[in-house]
């Protein structure tokens, strides 16, 4: 409890510029912005359609154990790090490694590029949403018309489809049936049937490609005034998801069969957490739903005033974050219970994960409720809601990054910058509106973000760890708060953090198949598919060692030993605008409320906090 009052004291405060503000660099207006602008960019759509599913998959309540020891030991201390970093030296993913160990410059441009990847497919399927709320929205305003995937008797259906409740045959639901819902989407929305593999795109599906213009418009008009005007944007993104997730939950709990859902989802297997293949999952998913390494959380961060409480934000955030994945579950399984019941089948042959969950079967089981319509038209929102959450961080920490590097040639043309990268992303993520454009997005997804992501953290955690130093990183903190980490802290730093992310890299990189010849694909891809794959793998990953040859060929110095020395040591701290600590900056400082607040409390001592008690970080 020795964190209580500074868990509790500021959420909503507004504080004062100091040294970094009045160098020019912008502040978050209020402390909630950005507590919001950090949860939505956690909480995205991995919480709703992967969570639930692996958590029954590997042993329902008994997961949870396996899933909180790699969050207490590895998620949690990755977080807590790149939000001290990215306050206390204020700047980018790209320029932060001056600071930390120049020669691995090059971890910054990788992860420009495995974000520019991730905003080549993850904005499609935000797309794809927005095309089923307008669906949901002409069924709705149209007197007497109903959801496209409820009826089989639709140009888009075939032979196989099944709709619930369809006595007209003597069919019933098997594995050789599909639901209205799961044509609508495979045979209207994407008509992936058309394409035979990456080598037949098959065209344009041209209502997916303008769905697709309208989320970078959205993006665009949110990021293009910096963090002020995202700040605001993220009051709506960033909690309509919960309120509408709460109206989802208690709809669904009321619904026939919800509770064996829930009982499906929650019942534990002891057994299963003796499985590697269970403590992988958990890993992973910690990792990908805290999102360290894409550089979000350093660029979220640099706006933040010196002396905020960076370590109440990594607990508050990364605790908000699972427990939305925790609650999520209950509103997905009790669906899933009441479509089992309808269909007469076993929810286990129900489940699904990733798209096939909330643009097959979710649509399916709204299809049946009453008032669907209006059902529909929320989900698909909060879809939305989760996704561009996660699109303004991405974007945000390559327009960080960059502004950071280069301040005088896109630093002070933000706007430019911005309408620039959004036009690149839109132009990548194009070719994923096609008709075969799921070939392409495996891709993106798996080479391009997924198995990258994970080698880039573990080479940014050893570097932190092993070259920075963790002893370094205490004091940093010390300087912003006035205490210092404990000893659980330094072990997940020094050693648990890096075999976390060891451990990771290995199952990724094991479970990584030429596309050609995975077993378990359902897809077809040619010979040279594998070799586009592992370009797009490496165009990443090689600007760490080609950084690496560059510094050593234009550093200067008189022996290798003194080359290599200026290569990977620590700089001197040198923090952009930010004037020596004095005794009176170790007190809190908080946010400006507005411009007339800011400049009422630089003339005022009784604008600040008191100190933080030593004891808070001694006893963790």
């Amino acid at each position: 409890d020795s964190f209580n009052g500074a868990l509790s004291s500021d959420a909503t405060a507004s504080i004062e510029p100091t040294g970094e503000e009045q160098a020019g660099r912008e502040v978050w207006s209020k402390k909630v912005d950005f507590l919001l602008s950090v949860i939505g960019f956690a909480v995205d759509l991995g919480n709703v359609w992967r969570f639930p599913y692996i958590c029954y998959k590997n042993g329902g309540g008994a997961f949870l154990v396996p899933y909180t020891i790699c969050f207490l030991f590895g998620g949690l201390p990755l977080f807590f790090m790149e939000l001290a970093l990215g306050q206390y030296y204020r700047t980018g993913c790209i320029s932060i490694w001056n600071n930390l160990c120049p020669a691995l410059k090059g971890v910054g441009f990788a992860i420009i590029f495995i974000n520019m990847y991730m905003s080549f497919f993850y904005n499609t399927v935000i797309a794809t949403a927005f095309y089923y709320l307008f669906a949901s929205l002409s069924a709705l305003v149209v007197p007497g018309a109903e959801l496209p995937w409820v009826a089989c008797d639709n140009g888009w259906n075939d032979a196989s489809c099944l709709a619930i409740g369809d006595t007209s045959s003597n069919r019933t639901h098997s594995n050789l049936t599909e639901t209205p819902a799961s044509q609508y989407y495979t045979r209207y929305v994407l008509q992936n049937y058309k394409s035979e593999g990456l080598h037949d795109l098959a065209g344009f599906k041209w209502e997916l490609s303008v769905c697709l213009m309208l989320v970078f418009v959205v993006v665009y008009f949110s990021l293009w005034k910096g963090i002020k005007g995202s700040g605001k944007v993220v009051w709506i993104t960033a909690t309509a998801p919960y309120l509408i997730l709460l109206c989802l939950l208690i709809r669904g709990l009321t619904l026939p069969g919800a509770m064996k859902g829930v009982e499906f989802y929650l019942t534990p297997v002891p057994s299963k957490i003796f499985e590697i293949k269970v403590w992988k999952e958990a890993a992973q998913q910690i990792f990908f739903s805290l999102g360290p390494g894409f550089g979000v959380l350093l660029a979220l961060a640099s706006y933040n005033p010196f002396h905020n409480n960076c370590y109440r934000d990594a607990i508050l955030t990364s605790i908000i974050n699972c427990l939305t994945s925790f609650l999520a579950g209950f509103v997905i399984f009790s669906v899933l219970g009441y479509l089992s019941f309808v269909q007469n089948k076993e929810i286990s042959t129900v489940a699904k994960e990733g798209s096939g969950l909330v643009f097959e079967v979710y649509p399916e089981a709204i299809a049946n409720m009453p008032g669907s319509q209006i059902w529909a038209v929320v989900f698909f929102f909060m879809l939305i809601t989760l996704g561009l959450d996660s699109t303004f961080g991405g974007l945000e920490s390559i327009i960080t990054a960059l502004s950071d590097q280069f301040p005088r040639t896109l630093g002070r043309h933000r706007e430019k910058l911005v309408l620039a990268l959004i036009v690149c992303c839109f132009i990548g993520a194009l070719p994923t509106t096609t008709r075969g454009g799921a070939f392409l997005e495996r891709i993106y997804a798996e080479y391009g973000t997924a198995n990258p992501m994970i080698i880039v953290v573990f080479c940014e955690t050893m570097a932190v760890a092993y070259g920075y130093g963790f002893t370094r990183l205490r004091d940093d903190i010390r300087e912003m708060t006035g205490v210092q980490p404990g000893m659980y802290w330094v072990i997940c730093w020094a050693f648990l953090g890096p075999a976390f992310l060891g451990i990771i890299t290995m199952f990724s990189l094991s479970d990584l198949m030429l596309l050609s010849r995975h077993p378990e694909s359902k897809m077809f891809y040619p010979w040279w598919a594998d070799v586009l794959a592992y370009c797009i793998f490496s165009s990443s990953l090689l600007w760490i060692p080609s950084y690496v040859l560059y510094s050593f060929l234009t550093t200067p110095a008189k022996s290798l030993s003194e080359k290599l020395s200026k290569m990977f040591k620590t700089r001197p701290k040198m923090r952009v605008g930010m004037p020596p600590p004095s005794s009176r900056d170790l007190v809190a400082t908080p946010y400006p409320r507005d411009e007339q607040a800011s400049t009422a409390a630089a003339n005022s001592d009784k604008s600040h906090f008191p100190p933080v008690a030593a004891s808070q970080f001694s006893n963790i």
